[in-house]
């Protein structure tokens, strides 16, 4: 398989396709997942099967979804894959994760070599099904992995940081070289690990309030809470949740953020943010 994408591959920007081709790192991916039977098991991406195949070795069954109609069919006549494979021949961010759920099992587990195109929106699409999922096991931009697991104050910090840690217990677990992949790409990755929480750090009493505020916040990082959320909430009142109002958005915590959220939701803004 190897040498297959080594002299023949195929690669279409518009899906931000880079095939990972390192053996050493897909052993360690997948001692990573550790991948059981029992389990329901979902690969994104699995372009030329690399990684794939090294899972299916360990399974029964796998379900991969691919957006490439061509590398779809070619794993769905692959000699040592089709007859273990599920093959969803669609674009993952129109995938209602929720399904797999309700036909088979209480719980699915997440994994795959994401595009880096749709990294972000693909994380926050996943979050919505996070109460379905046991653990996620992504190989990212390794930009992106910094934003999920960053602090408040650092410059990697972001919205993204905030939803993703308010969801899960995240872990970065291994840099990868740019020349683990064909086509090379022009940065580092990194492989992670994200658990999504069963009960939550913090309470929050509608997701909606706290994804509306963080977006607000962040689309003015530079600027004031109290400025950049003037529109919702004052001073006085940042001041009684315990939010610096002249605080920049990547200053306020996790928790804060959540206390603004849960404030604005017993206001009478709810019917304005939702």
């Amino acid at each position: 398989m190897f040498n297959i994408i080594k002299n023949k591959y195929l690669s279409r920007k518009r899906f931000g396709q880079n095939f990972l081709i390192d053996k050493i790192v897909v052993d360690n991916i997948v001692n990573i997942i550790n991948p059981q039977s029992n389990q329901l098991i979902i690969e994104i991406g699995p372009g030329f099967g690399v990684l794939t195949e090294a899972v299916v070795n360990l399974i029964d069954k796998l379900i991969v979804i691919e957006i490439d109609r061509d590398l779809a069919m070619r794993l769905n006549t692959h000699m040592h894959l089709k007859d273990k494979l599920i093959i969803i021949q669609n674009d993952v961010m129109k995938i209602d994760f929720s399904l797999f759920v309700k036909q088979t099992c209480d719980f699915i587990r997440v994994f795959g070599n994401l595009p880096y195109n749709i990294s972000t929106p693909l994380m926050f699409h996943l979050f919505s099904f996070s109460h379905f999922i046991i653990d996620m096991v992504f190989m990212l931009q390794k930009e992106v992995v910094n934003r999920l697991i960053a602090n408040p104050g650092s410059k990697d910090y972001g919205r993204l940081s905030v939803m993703a840690q308010y969801y899960c217990d995240i872990n970065k677990l291994l840099d990868v070289m740019p020349e683990s992949f064909i086509p090379i790409p022009n940065v580092d990755s990194a492989i992670v690990k994200l658990i999504p929480r069963r009960k939550k750090k913090y309470f929050v009493k509608n997701i909606n309030f706290l994804s509306y505020i963080t977006k607000l916040a962040f689309n003015q990082r530079r600027k004031i809470i109290s400025n950049s959320l003037n529109n919702i909430i004052n001073v006085k009142e940042l001041i009684f949740l315990g939010v610096d109002p002249v605080a920049r958005a990547e200053n306020i915590s996790v928790k804060e953020y959540c206390k603004i959220a849960n404030y604005l939701y017993n206001t009478n803004l709810s019917n304005t943010i939702v």
